[in-house]
């Protein structure tokens, strides 16, 4: 399964760049640039059936092939105190079986019929995809719909299970040193709020959890009104909604428990976290502030921390990368990463890895230089400009995805947000001028709360 790898960090400044291509945007001719913005990314159809399932229609008729996805508005930072994990062990559990679907049935016929298919758990939603041909769109909305009505779970497929996830935690987190750095910034960032918390899972409470547990689990949040639907690709709503109606209208809803989170409490000391281990290869330094999200941003910073990291971290010609790694030559990477993306807080984090022969002191302070430049100087407007060009041409490329604009909205109204944030996110980020960058980094970066996670070779072996 793809699960915790998918943080919420990650997915919507997210799918609407990560799904465009790699290489920068070209220039925009100088007559486009003075033409206004207009509202629209995707371009969706949206409905909600009877029984309060939205539903919402991606078109793009390049190939015959459509993206179908099932999200449901709950994650790892939902569960309660004691059995971390189990969203993402249902995740698991999904797979194996109804009354019509044998365990493991799910993904042969998928296969079999020339699709792929797959899941992932963040901390604030859980979703199922399958990538298939036009005509077997049917096919996988009526197994979508039996599992989110008809799971069905035993001692005999729940506990070997429970063995695999332990043994998925083994190999993506505790034998993966900059895995591990990361689970404890996040434990150290966050030091009473759910996103402290890995999505897996800690592994003494993941080995007991219980089939009980998966099903009462399933039976509080797998509902139709708590899930949406997204399909992208070669159909419209037109044609979507009969199937739509015929497979997943005759799920009957349920109450949905509240999504009940604590508040981090305020912090002022900076802390920090060091991980040696013989296994690390390169060394890295990592920075974390809290930050503020779409759905929490009492001042408006969110659409200028986007443009923000594209000042910092777009590629060769962002800040970081010019002037640690070109210029000064003490690094051989340097990034800015935010995406506000979340139920609750999120966080912006600054890094870097050292070149050859320098010390994470001198590497640490320099990048401490390129923050203080920052908050004392600020961005400049060409800066901002260039940026918000590159990011709108960006986005405009995002439409040309199969999978993008699908993990986009279903990630977008999974935490709060509505179809037209997500289509007015071009006229938003046009709207963000230079003052409104620097104030909103000064508003994070200013904080004496950063966590800063250092990741070394045992003592004596820097580099």
């Amino acid at each position: 399964m793809i699960s915790s790898r998918l943080a919420r960090r990650f997915v919507l400044a997210g799918a609407l760049l990560l799904a465009a291509p790699v290489a920068l945007a070209p220039p925009i001719p100088a007559a486009a640039q003075t033409k206004t913005v207009e509202k629209g990314v995707f371009f969706p159809e949206t409905f909600t059936l009877p029984n309060g399932m939205q539903v919402v229609v991606v078109t793009n008729r390049r190939v015959p092939v459509v993206t179908h996805m099932v999200w449901y508005r709950v994650g790892a930072a939902d569960e309660e105190r004691g059995t971390s994990g189990i969203a993402h062990f249902l995740e698991h559990l999904m797979f194996k079986g109804t009354e019509k679907l044998a365990p493991g049935a799910f993904s042969r016929i998928v296969a079999k019929n020339g699709g792929r298919d797959n899941a992932f758990t963040s901390w604030d939603y859980t979703a199922y995809y399958q990538n298939v041909a036009r005509d077997r769109l049917e096919l996988v909305m009526s197994m979508e719909a039996d599992r989110m009505a008809n799971l069905r779970l035993t001692d005999e497929v729940v506990l070997p299970e429970r063995d695999v996830v332990l043994e998925e935690r083994r190999q993506r987190t505790d034998n993966e040193p900059a895995s591990r750095l990361s689970e404890q910034m996040n434990a150290t960032l966050y030091v009473h709020h759910p996103y402290g918390i890995p999505i897996i899972g800690w592994p003494q409470e993941i080995a007991k959890l219980t089939r009980a547990d998966a099903e009462a689990w399933y039976k509080a949040w797998y509902t139709p009104n708590n899930a949406i639907l997204v399909v992208a690709g070669d159909v419209t709503a037109e044609e979507l909604k009969p199937l739509a109606e015929k497979y997943y209208g005759p799920v009957a809803p349920r109450a949905v428990p509240e999504r009940k989170r604590v508040e981090e409490p305020p912090l002022s000391a900076a802390r920090r976290v060091i991980l040696r281990d013989a296994e690390v290869r390169q060394p890295a330094m990592h920075r974390a502030w809290v930050a503020p999200s779409y759905r929490r941003d009492p001042d408006g910073h969110a659409y200028a921390l986007q443009v923000l990291a594209e000042v910092m971290s777009s590629g060769a010609t962002g800040r970081l990368y010019r002037s640690l790694v070109v210029e000064q030559k003490i690094a051989t990477s340097a990034w800015l990463g935010y995406s506000p993306t979340a139920w609750d807080a999120t966080a912006l984090s600054v890094g870097a890895s050292p070149a050859a022969g320098v010390s994470m002191d001198k590497l640490e302070a320099a990048l401490e230089r390129e923050v203080a430049k920052l908050l004392e100087s600020g961005v400049t407007a060409e800066e901002v400009a260039t940026a918000k060009r590159r990011m709108l041409a960006e986005a405009a490329y995002a439409r040309d995805s199969l999978t993008g604009p699908a993990q986009a909205l279903g990630a977008a109204l999974a935490t709060g947000q509505s179809v037209d944030d997500v289509e007015n996110w071009p006229v938003r980020i046009d709207a963000v001028t230079a003052d409104q960058v620097n104030a909103a980094a000064r508003s994070v970066l200013s904080k004496p709360n950063h966590v800063t996670g250092l990741l070394l070779p045992p003592a004596g072996k820097e580099s």
